[in-house]
């Protein structure tokens, strides 16, 4: 995983336009949006998933990092006032705050659309056209209405609803959804555009698919406990949001030692499915184990 994120952070920057070309402002908020920390999540899962698959990941690295830009898009537009309202992210100060807030707002709008941009000029040459191709519309359906978008829609519509078991419905079938989609579905698309750039085929992707899915739920699952359990200094962000917006989340919903128990079972059955597709103590194992035990 080192490797992977070495090569990340290595290519990402090349790839952001450069802060003095025009308009200048908007890209070094890019650019602070972008290279401010982070753990690179959705590329590395990429890269791994693409070795797995038989692929080489120094092949896809460029495409991977649009993947970042995709994810980073998503963070700068929760921060903002009129969703989460955070002043830190990666340990900085949010997009908002260092610049404004209708920069942030473009500064999003950028960041998905060169995410795409990337994803569909590499890996350059005509033998991967049909590899960039899917891999485009695979991630644009994750990160669409249906997919990551959705997810936050029905976030907002839960929110403020949690106290006094005011949420409409079912709210376990409802936290579920919101979990799937506004992080598990991008987290999915990044191990299946892995397989697809190494060039599986559809009918021999369900376990990476699967992987994908399991790891996005214990991914929220996580951020849902540290929530509730980091120090503004570990998570790089806010802690105590949740509660206090009244969230949504499974520690609002089910409580810490029932989250702990979920992410204990996920832990167990995403390891098992990375061995299903690597073996014993390959890197995909490893990074699930990560995911789960993280404190940032």
């Amino acid at each position: 995983m080192d490797l992977e994120r070495q090569a990340v952070e290595r290519v990402l920057p090349r790839l952001l336009p450069a802060e003095d070309q025009w308009p200048s402002r908007l890209h070094r908020a890019m650019r602070h949006a972008v290279l401010g920390g982070g753990k690179r999540i959705r590329p590395i899962l990429a890269c791994l998933a693409n070795r797995a698959a038989g692929g080489d990941p120094e092949a896809i690295t460029e495409a991977a990092c649009g993947l970042e830009m995709i994810h980073t898009y998503s963070l700068v537009h929760d921060d903002l006032p009129t969703l989460d309202d955070d002043v830190l992210r990666r340990g900085r100060p949010t997009v908002h705050v260092a610049f404004d807030e209708p920069t942030a707002i473009l500064v999003g709008d950028a960041l998905l659309t060169e995410g795409l941009l990337v994803l569909a000029s590499y890996p350059v040459g005509p033998q991967w056209a049909a590899a960039r191709a899917e891999a485009v519309a695979l991630v644009a359906e994750a990160i669409g209405s249906r997919g990551m978008v959705g997810g936050q829609m029905e976030d907002l519509e839960a929110t403020g609803q949690v106290a006094g078991d005011r949420v409409p419905g079912d709210p376990g079938v409802r936290l579920d959804l919101i979990h799937r989609h506004k992080t598990g579905c991008l987290l999915r698309a990044s191990v299946e555009a892995g397989a697809v750039w190494a060039g599986l085929p559809v009918d021999q992707r369900m376990g990476f698919v699967r992987y994908g899915e399991c790891l996005g739920l214990a991914f929220q699952i996580a951020d849902d406990v540290l929530d509730s359990t980091a120090t503004a200094a570990e998570l790089g962000k806010s802690p105590g949001k949740d509660a206090e917006a009244d969230k949504l989340t499974w520690v609002t919903l089910y409580g810490l030692k029932e989250a702990q128990k979920r992410l204990d079972e996920l832990e167990t059955e995403i390891v098992e499915l990375a061995i299903n597709i690597e073996g014993p103590d390959g890197a995909l194992a490893a990074l699930a184990r990560t995911v789960v035990r993280r404190r940032s």
